[in-house]
């Protein structure tokens, strides 16, 4: 039996491509279809025009030339930890995969504050390259038009003030809610807080901060964003970037345990001897969630070592310090995470 990983992130495709180089036989299940892409990069999608060239670093061929056994535009659906097998749902139906060892790296789906979840028809989220490709067609509408795509952004946190400025290096009239009183709050302190929403105002973004977002409706063709009494229209797209959650329904309806994310032990192990979990859907002993992509490599390489035998010691993260591509905004203090 093989070893089967859930998910082809960073974390899956990672932990696949070191484990097959040992010689191990690797089933990769994945509901993408364009191949291996960076995350990251989708806050960054919009001020290039050859984005959807760019972010895809792998096709799923190149992934089975390697050795990777993939089964693209899937949906793991359940686990019978009983007897080691993983039930998925495809385009030819469901079938089953047995394994020796699973591994869950299913990542992180957008959050959306419950107040929005009523809205839901009348927003975006950017959490893979479909959303991206979704967004980037109503900006292109929008061009063809005639006129200068507008946006409201729900969120001013790390990817939020990303995506923002994004936006507005292709030229967009960008405006941010955010609920708290200044932008990153979780990152940054207060002063290069405010350094970034200087640079925000002389990218012509537009900030509101103590704002509380209540719905977000259609406004004709376009869309309207309602803070309390107010209500701000026009813009042809809004987009939900209020953080994420990680995917812990799979690992939830089999029993694991789970908190914020899957939880693992210090050797990225579940609650079942025989799965395993890393990247942004676990939480480790310390409590923490790394989702970021040095922790995340690092604990895809380690994990591969530590199944083929050349590692016995736990998964310890590493110093890394993650910062933000916002114009040409600089922190003269460490982030916070």
């Amino acid at each position: 039996m093989s070893i089967v990983i859930v998910g082809s992130g960073i974390a899956g495709v990672t932990c696949a491509e070191a484990l097959a180089k040992t010689g191990r036989a690797v089933t990769l299940v994945t509901r993408e279809t364009a191949g291996h892409y960076s995350r990251p990069m989708l806050s960054h999608g919009f001020s290039h025009d050859d984005i959807e060239q760019r972010i895809v670093t792998r096709s799923f061929e190149q992934l089975r030339q390697n050795g990777i056994q993939v089964r693209a535009g899937c949906d793991a659906v359940r686990i019978d930890a009983a007897v080691r097998q993983l039930a998925c749902v495809g385009g030819e139906g469901e079938f089953s995969l047995d394994y020796e060892t699973l591994i869950l790296a299913p990542g992180s789906e957008a959050f959306v504050p419950p107040p929005l979840s009523a809205s839901r028809e009348n927003f975006q989220v950017l959490n893979s390259l479909a959303d991206l490709l979704a967004l980037r067609r109503i900006r292109q509408q929008a061009l063809d038009d005639g006129r200068r795509p507008k946006w409201g952004l729900i969120g001013g946190g790390l990817i939020g003030c990303e995506v923002a400025s994004d936006l507005a290096k292709a030229g967009d009239d960008v405006t941010v809610y955010h609920v708290a009183d200044r932008l990153m709050e979780r990152q940054l302190q207060e002063d290069d807080a405010a350094t970034l929403l200087s640079t925000f105002a002389q990218a012509g973004i537009t900030v509101e901060l103590n704002c509380n977002v209540t719905a977000i409706e259609a406004d004709g063709e376009r869309r309207a964003v309602l803070t309390g009494e107010a209500r701000h229209g026009g813009f042809d797209g809004v987009i939900v970037a209020c953080g994420f959650k990680p995917r812990i329904q799979l690992a939830q309806a089999a029993g694991l345990a789970t908190q914020r994310g899957i939880s693992v032990n210090g050797y990225l192990r579940t609650s079942d001897e025989h799965i395993h979990a890393f990247g942004d859907a676990a939480q480790c002993e310390d409590g923490r969630i790394y989702a970021f992509i040095a922790p995340i490599r690092s604990q895809a390489l380690w994990l591969a070592q530590y199944l083929s035998g050349a590692a016995d010691a736990p998964w310890a993260p590493p110093v890394f310090h993650p910062k933000a591509k916002i114009h040409d905004f600089t922190a003269s203090h460490p982030y916070q995470f």
